[in-house]
């Protein structure tokens, strides 16, 4: 904000999440101050020193504890199973924090997380950036308008063919089990469960209410790489959301099908693959859809192109800024009646289901 000392930022993890996710973000934003990484790969290490040589550059989480004073807020963008303990000691070092969904891997974790930053007087929040999707963003736009009458079911996807990662390509993400945060549930899982919940309200407070699929496909991987979930919402509308990285072919990213009319869509929001290809927030066609991707509206063979809505991740940070320095709400709540808690406790009725 005019006239504010910039937010002395840690971003702790420098994988995809704080080099694609959060550090381009925070660096684009004159109210943010990129003064640490922590990364203890020598490769990462020195692509940080490179595209942030103003930032220090530190090896383990406990150099930035050592020194919180030195800090207002901490990014944490490890691997799922230790956000909840990073996200936890940066609350009692002082830190505003910022955690990656998952921001815990169970609702009792997520509450603990809750009462700790309510207790500290610091601020919590969750990095669900797919709010802040193109298309995403236009589907909620065609709602608001009323363009698709009453909607009756809602199917979303994030698929993709990767058959043989997991035996040439070990990750965290692949040797991690469920229990340790890794599988498509918590990764994939959050991001489509709480674009359903913000869509369409609550799931029904009923044994059938919730549906699922999990399987494991691919050799040596620990957790699951095939999903499938069905939500019974209060509203009415069912939802049914596919995650998957062994679909061969690709299916629509939305397909929403309504009393007026109906809306498809295909592909990925771009921002995430131009980040990774050097295009910065700002740059000239950044978050912009080109109109050959952009989804379709209408009722049988009559249909017709509707103009995406340019993405905007950039907005998250840009409210965190007002909510640390002016005290706005944060940019997402966890513990909002339809935010990151509500979406564990789908997680959590999942795991009872199929346990």
């Amino acid at each position: 904000m005019p006239g504010q000392p910039p937010v002395r930022t840690a971003v702790l993890g420098f994988g995809t999440s704080g080099r694609v996710f959060h550090a381009p973000f925070l660096a684009a934003d004159s109210s943010y101050e990129v003064s640490a990484i922590v990364t203890g790969d020598d490769g990462r290490r020195r692509q940080a020193a490179a595209e942030y040589p103003h930032a220090r550059l530190l090896r383990s989480a406990d150099e930035v504890f050592a020194h919180p004073e030195q800090y207002d807020l901490m990014v944490v963008g490890t691997p799922s199973g230790t956000h909840e303990e990073m996200a936890a000691r940066a609350l009692d070092a002082g830190l505003h924090v910022v955690v990656d969904k998952p921001f815990a891997l169970s609702a009792a974790g997520g509450r603990r997380l809750v009462d700790k930053a309510a207790g500290a007087g610091r601020l919590l929040t969750v990095f669900q950036n797919r709010r802040w999707d193109g298309d995403f963003l236009t589907l909620r736009k065609l709602l608001a308008e009323g363009t698709l009458g009453e909607v009756h079911r809602f199917e979303s996807r994030f698929e993709w063919w990767k058959p043989d990662q997991g035996t040439t390509a070990a990750s965290w993400k692949t040797t991690s089990t469920r229990a340790q945060g890794g599988g498509l549930l918590h990764d994939l899982g959050t991001h489509l469960i709480d674009q359903a919940l913000q869509l369409f309200g609550p799931v029904r407070d009923d044994a059938g209410a919730v549906y699922a699929e999990l399987d494991t496909r691919r050799p040596r991987v620990s957790a699951e790489d095939d999903v499938f979930v069905a939500l019974h919402h209060a509203s009415g509308v069912r939802s049914h959301l596919w995650m998957s990285a062994v679909a061969p072919a690709p299916a629509p990213r939305f397909h929403v099908a309504g009393s007026g009319a109906g809306y498809t869509s295909w592909g990925l929001d771009p921002q995430e693959t131009q980040l990774k290809d050097g295009m910065r927030p700002g740059d000239d066609g950044f978050a912009t859809t080109p109109a050959s991707r952009w989804g379709v509206l209408g009722t049988g063979g009559e249909r017709h192109p509707v103009a995406t809505v340019d993405g905007d991740y950039a907005a998250f940070y840009r409210s965190l800024a007002a909510a640390i320095t002016t005290g706005a709400p944060v940019p997402v709540d966890p513990a909002g009646p339809l935010g990151p808690l509500a979406v564990l406790e789908v997680i959590d009725t999942i795991e009872r289901i199929i346990n």
